[in-house]
Order: C-alpha cells, then structure tokens, then sequence
C-alpha cells in the first residue's frame, strides 16, 4: 500500500470547504463553502492553488458543476441555482412544498455531479442528519428534475467509473459507499450493492469522492483526516494523509493533482486552535490523473419536478 502526505494550498481557507471540481473549459478549480453560502474559485500553479474570485451561491450551497452553457450549477439551498460567470445567482427550482420532496429550512443539497451525458444528480440532507430523510435527483437533459433514490441519510460523493457501466454514492449517515450498475443512456441506477463498509472504521465516515482515470475510488473520511484509494472490487491501495486536519471532505483532480478539501465545521474552539490548516484546500501528486467535471448540458431556464 501507498502511503503520501498532503500539503496546504495557499487558497484562503473556508468554514466548511467541500467538493472541488476541475472546470476544464474555464481551465481552473472550483470549490464551496457550504455553510458561507459560497462559490470559490482558484488557478492551478504547480502543486499550488491560488485564489481567483469568490461568488454568494445561497444561504448553504453544497457542490457546483460547469454549466455547458457558461457559468455553473450549484446545488444550494434546498433546490437548484446558477451562476454566471459574472457571479450573479439566481434560484432555478426549490424541491420544497406541497408535493416535493425537501422540507424547507430542514434540508439541503449536499453534493453531487453530472453524468458523461450532462445529466445533473444533487443529493440532499437533513440539517439534523436524521436518517432517511436524503434524496438524490436528476436533473434531466429536457429540464425535469425526477427522484432517483430516497430514504438517505446524508447524500454525499458521487461518481462513474471510466466506462459509465457503474456508478459510485457514498452516505456518511450509513457509512458506506454504494456500487450501482448505471445506464448511461437512461440515467438510471441498478440495485445498490455495499462495496465499503465504514461501520467499524475507527478513521472516520466517507465523504466526497472522486474517481480516477484508472478506474479507482479515492473517497474522503469525515473525522479521518486523510484520503484513500480503492480499486473497483474495495481493496485499499493508497492513503493520503492530510497533516493536522481532522475532517476532510472530499477531492478532485487537477490533471495527476489530486486536491483535498477540509473544514472545521463541528469543531470547538480547542479543535480549531490545534487545527490551524483546518478549511484549506491540500494537493498532492497522486501518481495517476483524473478526469475533469463533466458540465450540465441541459437547459438553464425554469425547471419543473415530477416524482
């Protein structure tokens, strides 16, 4: 097994930094703060990431996507919002009321990803991560938001394997990563199957995730401070340990730059004091690239939901 260290980018650090992106066509990182309700975004240079702009998304925004069309898509708030490149947010849909799905002020998006097609999936949670109370959506390519699963708990990492034929869904309240057979041309899952069990890690849940293009799984640990790989049948072939940081969140790749988002959300004022690097991005050479986001390829006007 492989074993690196990851070392802090001098991108300010976040509140509650979480799932960076590498936006190939505007050719730099994007990142959130959840909790500040903000779109980071930052340049590559060497192992480096330097600050470019910062944009309001919403109240929470949990995870963003190139938009095909310019700008971005963020899963905010209990709905779906864009971003221009000029920074302008605007509310696309909200999943709450009579007949939908979210509970308005008790559940937000989480994260998410689109498909190779462009189809959007945002996943949410409660904010009291009361069990079964997460949905994962797809935002088609007609501009229908359909459910895809519910009855999660905190919907998190997401991700395809190189071929599109599988589909990888962590939950941190279930503390497992979850393998689905995926139809590309429908968008559809097929039945989920555990492929890791985190119940009895002593390192910490699965956060966000990415996967490289060798086909492996490097997943986050919420309270482990570091990041793994795994192949597709779940054997562990690399830690990357993030020094100092207790919560890491997720992470991306930037060509053969894996980039590493923490936060210190959660943590006393003792906890933040001992964990000054808490909230910054980290890289490390991983030794294998990544592919960047694939970009919504749908339309940006008004959205409609059918369960």
């Amino acid at each position: 097994m492989i074993r690196l260290d990851a070392s802090p980018a001098s991108a300010a650090p976040a509140e509650h930094g979480e799932g960076p992106v590498w936006d190939d066509a505007a050719q730099e990182l994007v990142w959130v703060d959840i909790t500040g309700g903000k779109v980071r975004r930052g340049r590559v240079q060497g192992d480096d990431v330097v600050d470019v702009a910062e944009h309001r998304g919403g109240d929470t925004v949990g995870f963003v996507v190139p938009a095909a069309a310019g700008g971005w898509l963020l899963g905010a708030g209990a709905g779906i919002s864009r971003l221009t490149a000029e920074g302008e947010a605007s509310v696309l849909i909200e999943l709450t009321g009579e007949g939908l799905s979210e509970e308005a002020g008790g559940t937000r998006m989480n994260d998410g990803a689109c498909d190779r097609a462009g189809r959007f999936f945002g996943g949410t949670m409660a904010f009291d991560e009361r069990p079964g109370a997460g949905t994962l959506y797809r935002l088609d390519l007609d501009g229908t938001v359909r459910t895809v699963l519910d009855g999660l708990t905190v919907s998190n990492g997401l991700g395809w394997s190189p071929d599109d034929a599988t589909v990888y869904l962590s939950d941190s309240g279930a503390k497992a990563v979850w393998a689905c057979d995926y139809d590309l041309t429908a968008g559809t899952f097929g039945p989920r199957r555990v492929l890791l069990d985190f119940s009895d890690d002593p390192d910490g849940v699965a956060d966000g995730l990415t996967v490289d293009d060798e086909g492996c799984l490097w997943t986050a640990l919420w309270g482990g401070g570091q990041v793994r790989r795994y192949s597709p049948g779940g054997e562990l072939l690399a830690v990357v340990d993030v020094p100092g940081v207790e919560n890491t969140t997720s992470c991306a790749f930037a060509g053969d730059l894996l980039v590493i988002s923490t936060s210190v959300h959660g943590l006393d004022d003792d906890a933040r004091a001992a964990q000054p690097d808490a909230g910054r991005l980290f890289t490390v050479r991983a030794g294998v690239s990544g592919p960047p986001a694939n970009p919504y390829r749908g339309p940006l006007g008004a959205l409609s939901q059918r369960q």
